[in-house]
């Protein structure tokens, strides 16, 4: 498998999940995300998905600053509704990591480690996203404005020759690189991207 190799150089996502334990999934139901794996579900990389994964690196940072997160044990809410922009992908890959779902996620055993309606949109906040602890009810809103990392100059007319089916094999290639050069440069910089604040 190809992929760009700045994928692997992506800080990962340590948790703890006591369900993984009690199933015996993982050794103390401690293991880790990575990039690939969201983009992976996904399907592609993007500068909303990286996004949505540096947000969450650093909002779970911001809620456990000396624990491993609790993977089942966060709330997540959205200030866009989930029809709106690019919500539901930043969402998907929120879920993919917490565990929180709206309505479709796992129902619990015997009344614990429930995963459904954890997860919220179109919620009045002045923030891209508000994570929670169920346990101790920390929040920390977390704005994500990727404005400050431009794209290659070349990406627009690029782009609209591949969309068109008019570019050459050279440069479709370059659409694909310059692209990527852009979430690169999103993952890596996530002080430029990312404002957290404790509600």
């Amino acid at each position: 498998m190809s992929y760009p190799k700045f994928y692997d150089e992506i800080e990962t996502i340590k948790v703890k999940d006591a369900l993984s334990n009690i199933l015996g999934t993982f050794e103390n139901g401690e293991y880790e995300f990575c990039y690939m794996d969201v983009v992976k579900s996904a399907g592609h990389s993007c500068p909303a998905v990286a996004g949505a994964y540096v947000m969450i690196l650093e909002a779970l940072k911001a809620l456990y600053p000396d624990e491993l997160p609790v993977r089942g044990n966060i709330k997540v809410e959205f200030k866009e509704a989930l029809e709106d922009g690019v919500a539901g992908v930043i969402g998907n890959v929120a879920s993919h990591i917490t565990g929180a779902t709206s309505k479709s996620g796992f129902k619990g055993l015997n009344g614990n480690f429930a995963r459904h309606s954890l997860m919220f949109y179109d919620v009045d906040i002045d923030s891209s996203g508000r994570f929670t602890r169920l346990d101790d009810g920390k929040s920390v809103d977390v704005v994500y404005d990727s404005s400050s990392i431009m794209p290659n100059p070349k990406m627009k007319p690029l782009m609209q020759k591949v969309m068109q089916g008019d570019a050459t094999p050279q440069e479709f290639k370059e659409f694909g690189e310059i692209w990527q050069d852009r979430v690169e440069r999103i993952c890596k910089n996530p002080q430029e991207v990312i404002t957290i604040k404790s509600v």
